[in-house]
């Protein structure tokens, strides 16, 4: 099979995005039109989310039929709405004898503080991005939910780095594929794991009378935390970062394995961001089922987490400078 490195290689996934490139925010959506087992991981401290909860292997509903990503902070889980609406009229939904209600968790990240703070994604919004969603490789960098999304945040904006969405995917082998997109607006640094190199994240620089880092372009925000400066600034820092995405597969899942899934797929946030998880960051990951390839859970969760690493990678790589801050991406 011809791979597109992309999350779409994986059968009856489809991806839309749609932004305001003005505001600098947006939403994707996942789409998966037949349904799919699903489970979810959320680890940051600081989440944002709708209908997680039904995602728990206790809980009745086995399938989804989209998942969102948007950015606007907990405005924009409005998005969902117009995905919902979009699959009702496509008749897609969980049965329950008096209609089709469409099942679509969603997560966002906080991208208030670039473009506008007054314009948010919406529930027409996602029933563009919806309306939109096809299986071809989707565009990544500052499209969708990363229109807004940046990095290396611990002076706020002052010393961030612009970043955005990223895709890849994997043939792991026995016709089993697995897949991942994810936005990243973490609070720490983006580091590269073959080679520990800082690839974007909290730049060098002056803040006030405050000198941060040194000759390198980036300032470490793990040495900065060391500091006197840095310990006093956690207790000012802003709860405004996140990383937000999914991983998919065409193996056969149940809920409780797809939860275990998402849960190997953090791993690869942990390997490429310094640091993850943290109280400021709102981590949640979800894992998609389409298929029926036989597979072990374990092969699954690990590939999941080395197809995360470079979706990570691939959504700062990709990302144009905007909204006053530097992107790695000179296209």
């Amino acid at each position: 099979m011809n791979l597109k490195n992309a999350i779409t290689d994986v059968r009856g996934i489809e991806v839309g995005h749609a932004q305001n490139d003005e505001a600098l925010t947006g939403c994707t959506v996942i789409l998966c039109r037949k349904g799919a087992v699903a489970g979810v991981d959320v680890r940051g401290g600081a989440p944002g989310t709708r209908e997680t909860d039904l995602l728990n292997p206790i809980n009745l509903v086995e399938k989804v039929h989209g998942i969102v990503l948007a950015g606007g902070s907990a405005f924009g889980l409005d998005a969902a709405s117009g995905v919902m609406k979009y699959l009702e009229e496509n008749k897609i939904g969980f049965n329950t004898g008096a209609a089709k209600v469409p099942i679509v968790p969603s997560a966002i990240l906080y991208d208030l503080n670039i473009g506008r703070a007054d314009v948010r994604p919406d529930s027409a919004m996602g029933y563009s991005a919806a309306s939109s969603a096809s299986s071809n490789a989707p565009a990544e960098g500052n499209v969708g939910v990363g229109t807004g999304a940046s990095v290396g945040k611990m002076f706020g904006a002052n010393l961030a780095t612009k970043s955005g969405v990223g895709t890849a995917s994997m043939d792991i082998g026995g016709g089993v594929i697995i897949g991942a997109l994810v936005a990243v607006n973490a609070w720490g640094d983006v580091v590269d794991p073959g080679t520990n190199e800082i690839l974007t994240g909290l730049r060098s620089g002056k803040v006030g009378p405050l000198r941060v880092g040194g000759k390198d372009r980036f300032a470490d925000t793990l040495a900065m935390m060391k500091k006197p400066v840095g310990r006093n600034l956690l207790g000012f820092a802003t709860r405004a970062n996140t990383v937000i995405g999914v991983v998919a597969t065409n193996a056969k899942l149940t809920k409780a394995q797809a939860t275990k899934v998402a849960q190997m797929a953090q791993d690869g946030i942990a390997r490429t961001i310094r640091p993850a998880h943290t109280m400021l960051d709102g981590d949640v990951i979800f894992a998609l089922s389409t298929g029926a390839r036989k597979a072990d859970v374990t092969i699954i969760g690990a590939f999941a987490a080395e197809v995360m690493v470079e979706a990570v990678l691939r959504a700062v790589k990709m990302a144009k400078s905007a909204g006053g801050l530097p992107g790695w991406s000179k296209e």
